[in-house]
């Protein structure tokens, strides 16, 4: 399943990085990151707190 998340607080490609490292730490493999919006494929809801807690982890929000 796809799901995309709205971020607020990103405003540069150093911000997309951030993001992407703290993902891939948590084990997401399939996503993407843009300025605002991370895109990812989910298997359970479980994979869909990962993604939440890692934007979070990089300093930003999930709105």
């Amino acid at each position: 399943m796809k799901v995309i998340y709205n971020i607020s607080g990103m405003t540069c490609m150093h911000c997309v990085k951030a993001v992407e490292i703290e993902l891939k730490e948590a084990g997401i493999k399939n996503f993407r990151v843009e300025i605002g919006k991370v895109e990812a494929e989910i298997s359970d809801s479980t994979d869909e707190q990962k993604i939440i807690d890692a934007i979070k982890e990089a300093g930003y929000e999930v709105i």
